[in-house]
């Protein structure tokens, strides 16, 4: 048998040196573009643009930080940790506390969360599961359209229906079925923490439930159809879908809590401002936001200024810790499904 010979084509040799070297040389090329492409000028001017703009942004939050911190420091001084725990606001006797203000705040942003919070999760519930297309976008668009309400417009709102509704309905009727309990005693009054709890409500519920909906979309629709095809009940998908967007729907509910906790002039128009710690609903209280709302302008001398200070301080930080814990919430929920 013969051996088969295979001899090789020098020129074919050649030719495929020279396919070798052009590809390498394009490819050189490429590299070379790619270089110059990565410290392009207007790539880089831009980057560092867009990071100067966010860190001006993290400057500016901690200036004011500083500079309420540096306003308030003749009080930090002469009151330290007794500011927060003390009742007393007097600026006759120069003698100051946020106790009181920060007893309103948190009672009427929980009283708020309280009411809103069934109603608002129950809106998303119905927009994203439920509601047909020619009726989830009009409801939809309202519900957005009430948190661009300006909150003087829900101040007045509150006093002239809101405020009459309490004291002629509301507190009679919490009074007559519900008055052992200290939290419905005392005169009908209108002006106080309900008030001021009710109108929150109405302010922070399109917040929630937009969040809250938004949250609900981003599970995916293979987890409701496999739900139904192993034969969930609505109701049963609902409560698989809820189960998953739990930390959203918490997120969600911190941001409204942040918004009740600086809300400032519907609250001071309808709470009373009587700088008191009182555990009925009916009687008026103070939060921190009303009093450097009120006060701030009669304010005559430098240690009630640098108390009022303290207290918008105060504020600063404990709506900055709310918020940051609710878009973490809100990241994470919306995070899982992508």
């Amino acid at each position: 048998m013969e051996e088969e010979t295979i001899v090789e084509n020098p020129r074919s040799q050649e030719q495929t040196g020279d396919v070798v070297s052009v590809g390498s040389d394009l490819l050189s090329g490429v590299t070379d573009k790619r270089r110059v492409r990565k410290y392009n000028l207007g790539d880089l001017l831009f980057k560092n643009l867009t990071v100067l703009f966010a860190v001006v942004v993290l400057m500016l939050v901690l200036l004011m930080a500083f500079e309420m911190y540096d306003g308030s420091k003749l009080s930090f001084q002469e009151f330290g940790t007794g500011f927060v725990t003390s009742s007393s606001w007097d600026p006759v006797e120069e003698d100051y506390g946020a106790l009181p203000f920060m007893y309103g705040t948190i009672v009427s942003s929980l009283l708020a969360l309280l009411i809103a919070l069934p109603l608002s999760v129950g809106v998303a519930i119905f927009l994203s599961e439920l509601a047909p297309s020619w009726v989830e976008r009009p409801v939809s668009f309202m519900v957005e359209l009430l948190a661009g309400v300006p909150s003087i417009v829900y101040g007045l709102w509150g006093i002239f229906v809101l405020v009459p509704w309490i004291r002629k309905t509301v507190e009679p009727f919490l009074s007559d079925h519900l008055g052992f309990l200290p939290l419905f005693r005392g005169a009908p009054y209108g002006f106080g923490m309900l008030a001021a709890g009710m109108i929150l409500a109405v302010m922070i519920l399109p917040i929630i439930a937009s969040i809250s909906r938004d949250v609900l979309r981003s599970v995916p629709r293979l987890q409701r159809e496999a739900a139904l095809a192993i034969g969930a009940t609505q109701w049963e998908t609902t409560r698989i879908v809820l189960r998953d967007s739990r930390s959203g729907i918490l997120g969600a509910t911190m941001l409204g809590l942040g918004r009740a906790i600086g809300e400032t002039m519907a609250v001071t128009m309808v709470i009373g401002n009587r700088p008191e710690i009182s555990f009925s609903l009916f009687d008026p209280g103070y939060t921190m936001a009303s009093v450097i709302a009120n006060e701030f302008t009669e304010a005559t001398t430098e240690m009630y200024i640098n108390a009022l200070i303290e207290v918008a301080f105060i504020l600063f930080v404990i709506t900055i810790v709310v918020n940051m814990l609710a878009r973490l919430l809100v990241w994470s929920a919306t995070r899982k499904w992508k």
